[in-house]
């Protein structure tokens, strides 16, 4: 997933390998890094592999210690193979569903999980899992191998992936927690959360702190419980009667988390998320979201009048794409709202896309 934060330009790297001199004659490092990218016949995104390359000789230059050599090693490699495992699918919408290895594929749980994979890919969606037993392979199985994507975490107590991904190539398996979560969140436009341990609470409480802070773009985000379950209803009450009146979290931050045991409504959170919103990208200061549906001069007159709060300075304005969303082909076609939103406000974004997705009804 985008980082929905991240507006700087590309740079080339001006890290410390770029002042380490002349290491032949006549060669700069910079020179002889141009020469590999050459020599390698990498002839994209050069600027950015030049920073990487920079990066990895400012590890040496800085006797970084062996430990930490092999932590960013292995990060990096695993990251290129998860990488190349989810590339061929790049254009194909996914779901990410949590939950715990310890339930029974037989448990209503583990049940539900499944519905909703196999609901999704009726409707062209893709489940990403973890690769493990119970929850995690429920939902493979009702996706099924082919809209399946799985990424699990070597232990030394785990067993082997769930036989809907073992070896296939949809399946990538990791040595780091954080190296794996990135992967679980990054390609996903929806996720379904159902009860688990201290891993399914790690990454529900994640994708929380993601969306709040808007270190991640808005996504639907579904706590789905067992029938009359009150695993996530009792979470959300813990939240209200401790986190929020304590002052620790903001009123209103659980709201862009739908709470149910229904499937049907799980699927549809996921989907209706999507029926209008298609997208947003930072240019400046301002803010373009870009829909498939442009409001009427009323409607947007009413979304100006309800959402001027999270506005820094003027209103919300339908417009055509930016220039340089032409120049690169990023959707251009689509109408779109510009806006000088207050990031500070970033965490309230969902309610403006789920009010865009009411245009028209």
């Amino acid at each position: 997933m985008q980082d929905s934060q991240d507006k700087t330009a590309d740079k080339t790297g001006d890290t410390s390998p770029g002042k380490l001199g002349d290491t032949a004659p006549g060669k700069t490092v910079s020179a002889l890094i141009t020469d590999l990218l050459d020599t390698a016949g990498v002839t994209e995104q050069r600027s950015l592999i030049t920073q990487l390359v920079n990066t990895s000789l400012g590890l040496g230059t800085d006797q970084t210690e062996r430990l930490n050599l092999k932590i960013s090693a292995a990060a990096l490699q695993e990251m290129r193979a998860a990488f190349q495992v989810f590339a061929p699918f790049a254009g194909t919408p996914k779901v990410t569903i949590f939950g715990s290895a310890r339930t029974a594929l037989a448990d209503p749980q583990a049940q539900q999980a499944g519905q909703v994979a196999a609901a999704l890919a009726e409707l062209g969606w893709m489940t990403v899992t973890g690769a493990g037993p119970g929850i995690m392979e429920a939902a493979a199985r009702g996706a099924g191998a082919e809209k399946s994507l799985g990424v699990s975490i070597r232990l030394p107590f785990e067993e082997a992936p769930n036989e809907i991904h073992a070896n296939t190539q949809q399946h990538v398996a990791m040595k780091y927690f954080f190296t794996r979560k990135l992967m679980l969140v990054k390609e996903s436009r929806g996720f379904v959360c159902l009860p688990g341990g201290f891993g399914t609470l790690d990454e529900a409480f994640e994708l929380l702190t993601l969306q709040q802070t808007g270190k991640m773009v808005p996504v639907p985000i579904v706590f789905l419980d067992a029938p009359s379950g009150t695993f996530w209803r009792g979470l959300a009450e813990f939240a209200r009667n401790e986190l929020e009146r304590g002052g620790l979290i903001t009123p209103g931050d659980l709201d862009r988390v739908l709470i149910t045991d229904s499937v049907a409504d799980a699927v549809d959170e996921v989907i209706g998320f999507w029926s209008n919103y298609d997208s947003l990208r930072w240019i400046g200061e301002h803010l373009f979201l870009r829909i498939r549906t442009a409001p009427t001069p009323e409607e947007l007159a009413a979304l100006n009048r309800d959402f001027a709060h999270l506005l820094v300075d003027g209103s919300i304005e339908l417009c055509d794409a930016h220039p340089l969303e032409v120049k690169e082909q990023d959707v251009p076609e689509l109408p779109r709202l510009r806006l000088h939103f207050n990031q500070y406000r970033i965490g309230e974004l969902h309610q403006l896309i789920r009010a865009l997705n009411q245009l028209g009804g």
